[in-house]
């Protein structure tokens, strides 16, 4: 059996693509500090809590399960945070990652699907492929950027083979209501407008109304969770099958402004909640959407959900049993 290790697999996209690769047959560890990610999102394999700092766990971990490929997913993510705290940033992007690469190769493991993202692409080309320039414009898009490029080297010197699948916006829930983002103080788009529904009375804001796109707000290609999913059993089929490394756009190639994504989530959410209108948010980038078009030539990508307000209603139905379940049960992220 195929034994995959998942660092962050009890994060929102990690543990999608944990019960992805448990539907396969694939042996799983999740390795999460539970920092941001839960408990009860790890509902396939075993959970190991610990952090990537701690090089003496991870030989443990690899060296008892002999593990065939990891997918990396922890990570620090909020653009926001990158810019007020780049140490905090850079230490858990890169350091930890460094961390994590020296395990590997102590233990002898030689494939690695890596979780980047749009932002190491910068403010240039707001539609994008693989070759585009990269030019981050934040620490969290450089953090990416630094470990892709220890990935390329290590490529070079034949020590390890990767997928980088860099990722555009990820939203949605699993299909089958299973699972869904957790987080009650995410910083992304649509758990800030769930709780502007919710409340009543906070107003969601549109941070920049001045950008160089048709209503003024930033414009981004929103990518359902579950064909992330899809993408990372792909690219760890293309890895075991001794394919050289590489790195893949994850996105549907077109794209939504901040106030059409606002105006779906009303229409689904049947809530008028209010919007503020504010000041640019640093480091964000106007407008960008994926060039897909190699991942689905090369891996067979065929995205399945490539519909914003069938997406958001997985996630509405998602959020609205998740705080269900928090009154009736009482539970609380697990730290």
């Amino acid at each position: 059996m195929i034994k995959v290790l998942v660092t962050g697999g009890a994060g929102y996209i990690g543990s999608h693509v944990v019960k992805r690769l448990a539907g396969e047959r694939y042996h799983v560890v999740v390795y999460d500090n539970l920092s941001t990610g839960f408990r009860e999102n790890v509902t396939y394999g075993r959970l190991v809590v610990g952090d990537l700092n701690d090089r003496a766990l991870l030989n443990r971990v690899m060296k008892r399960y002999k593990f065939d490929a990891v997918m990396h997913f922890a990570a620090s993510i909020a653009v926001s945070e990158s810019v007020e705290n780049p140490l905090q940033n850079y230490l858990n992007n890169v350091a930890n990652t460094m961390n994590l690469l020296g395990a590997m190769n102590d233990n002898g493991i030689n494939k690695i699907i890596f979780s980047s993202t749009a932002a190491v692409y910068g403010a240039d080309n707001p539609h994008v492929n693989e070759d585009s320039p990269l030019a981050p414009i934040n620490p969290y898009g450089q953090s990416k950027l630094m470990v892709e490029k220890i990935l390329g080297d290590l490529s070079k010197a034949g020590q390890m083979n990767h997928v980088i699948l860099r990722y555009f916006n990820a939203i949605g829930a699993a299909a089958d209501g299973t699972l869904g983002d957790r987080k009650e103080k995410g910083t992304h788009i649509l758990g800030c407008c769930f709780r502007a529904a919710r409340s009543g009375d906070k107003p969601f804001s549109v941070m920049g109304t001045d950008y160089n796109t048709p209503d003024g707000t930033c414009v981004r290609d929103y990518i359902n969770v579950e064909d992330i999913a899809e993408a990372h059993v792909l690219a760890l089929c293309y890895l075991l099958n001794n394919n050289p490394s590489d790195v893949f756009n994850c996105g549907y190639g077109h794209g939504y402004s901040v106030l059409e994504f606002v105006d779906t989530v009303k229409k689904i959410t049947g809530v008028d909640f209010s919007v503020a209108y504010a000041d640019r948010r640093p480091g964000d980038i106007p407008e960008l959407t994926a060039d897909s078009s190699k991942i689905r030539a090369k891996l067979g990508w065929n995205p399945r959900y490539d519909n914003l307000e069938d997406t958001i209603h997985s996630a509405w139905e998602w959020e609205r049993k998740k705080h269900y379940e928090r009154s009736f049960y009482g539970y609380s992220q697990t730290v």
